[in-house]
């Protein structure tokens, strides 16, 4: 964590006046629009996609198929996003950020192509695990030069195309190395069968959600057990509508948890493969209301929160929003099921051990997940660790914490550029 921070760096967290009363619209699901981008960039036509969302990372990805040879151009209806063709040049790089979807969806879309592709971003990138998709694509036939780091920077040298067939695959750490696989799987000769190797991946809603989308841009896509199938296909779509970010909901959901009162979140889908979704289950079994119809989700709450176990291994994103809001629990919580997340844009676990404790809560990370004993919190410096989802932790903090002060806000950008104005918004 930084040494010292600016006051440009900081933002104090608003402290709810009172029971919450709002309606809120969030942006577009960052998985389904970057799903969606790489789907429309393997696609035999244009496609128009509706209502992605506009962030740090969905740029990049869009950023990186334009590299790769995938063109797109915003109109007022959405990004409309051109197949790939082989581009110019014998060498390209693609810009990565700390974008793990950029990181782990494209480098099979660079096996099409001619030409030796560098893939590179910040430090943070850097430390986060590439090596099990690597591998699959080299025993795919992929010619992968990373100096034995498994991790950015490396190069893949296209030759044209792979050939595809069957490949094990160990995706324990992020279920993000299945669905690249199988989101490429469409363009390879012979499509693709993955063989799940070790434990189950993170995330099943995510891999239903790769299944989906490839579905109904036009692959036959089907699952037995632990193998998946998709057949090379020439996909097809014009347009494709992206959900709201349900994930990203996830603070404003538990709002009324926290200060009693009632949020409608607009467009919340009644159908969605989205992991998301399972907010509105937390928000029973920790006492409080989730009413769906056809306008969104009316979550409503008296201020109280039980203390509870969860295992989130299906849902590891909401963690660090989740963590936040048993901190104000009537008794002690534990969360497991979440090793991995030592793996994202920080080690999550180690960071919100650190950060809620230093506020006054006890908090210990495990093995796979962390253990809460609420106590009394007081204010100070929240540090994010340029991850998005602890800003999104903080701001829940400090609904009924004075003088909290959360460390570089902008990094939410990654997910919800609005996010400090329409938090602000809802307390309005």
């Amino acid at each position: 964590m930084p040494e010292h921070v600016t006051r440009e760096d900081v933002w104090t967290a608003p402290v709810a006046p009172g029971p919450v009363d709002a309606t809120i619209r969030v942006p577009g699901s960052k998985s389904i629009t970057n799903r969606a981008y790489v789907l429309a960039a393997l696609s035999a036509g244009p496609t128009l996609v509706r209502q992605p969302l506009d962030s740090r990372d969905t740029r990049l990805m869009l950023g990186a198929l334009a590299a790769l040879g995938a063109q797109h151009e915003r109109t007022p209806e959405g990004v409309l996003v051109h197949p790939l063709t082989q581009g110019d040049g014998e060498h390209v790089q693609v810009e990565l950020g700390n974008a793990g979807t950029v990181a782990r969806f494209t480098p099979a879309l660079a096996t099409l192509g001619t030409r030796a592709v560098l893939f590179d971003g910040d430090p943070a990138i850097r430390r986060r695990p590439v090596s099990p998709l690597l591998s699959a694509l080299s025993a795919l036939g992929a010619v992968i030069e990373d100096e034995g780091r498994g991790a950015p920077p490396f190069t893949v040298r296209g030759a044209g195309g792979l050939g595809g067939g069957t490949v094990e695959l160990d995706s324990t750490a992020s279920s993000q190395f299945l669905s690249a696989l199988l989101l490429a799987g469409p363009a390879f000769g012979e499509g693709i069968t993955v063989r799940l190797a070790g434990g189950a991946p993170p995330s099943e809603p995510h891999i239903a959600m790769t299944m989906d989308m490839l579905r109904q841009f036009g692959a036959a896509a089907r699952r037995e057990g632990t193998e998946f199938h998709v057949p090379h296909a020439d996909l097809r779509r014009s347009d494709y509508t992206v959900e709201p970010d349900l994930s990203t909901a996830a603070p404003f959901v538990v709002a009324p948890l926290v200060t009693g009162g009632t949020v409608r979140i607009a467009g919340w889908p009644e159908h969605t493969t989205q992991p998301g979704d399972w907010l509105r289950s937390l928000v029973r079994e920790l006492g409080g209301r989730a009413e769906l119809d056809g306008e969104g989700l009316t979550v409503t709450g008296d201020g109280r929160v039980r203390g509870t176990r969860l295992d989130l291994h299906e849902v590891g994103e909401l963690t660090p929003v989740i963590a936040a809001l048993l901190c104000f629990a009537d008794g002690p919580s534990v969360i497991s099921g979440v090793a991995h997340l030592r793996g994202h844009e920080t080690d999550r676990l180690a960071a919100l051990a650190t950060e809620l404790s230093a506020l006054g809560a006890r908090v210990t990370d495990t093995a796979d997940g962390l253990e809460i004993e609420p106590g009394p919190l007081h204010g100070g410096l929240f540090h994010t660790y340029d991850d998005h989802r602890l800003v999104m932790a903080g701001a829940v903090l400090g609904l009924r914490v004075t003088g909290l002060r959360v460390e570089d806000p902008a990094t939410v950008g990654k997910t919800f550029p609005g996010f400090v104005d329409a938090w602000q918004e809802l307390l309005r």
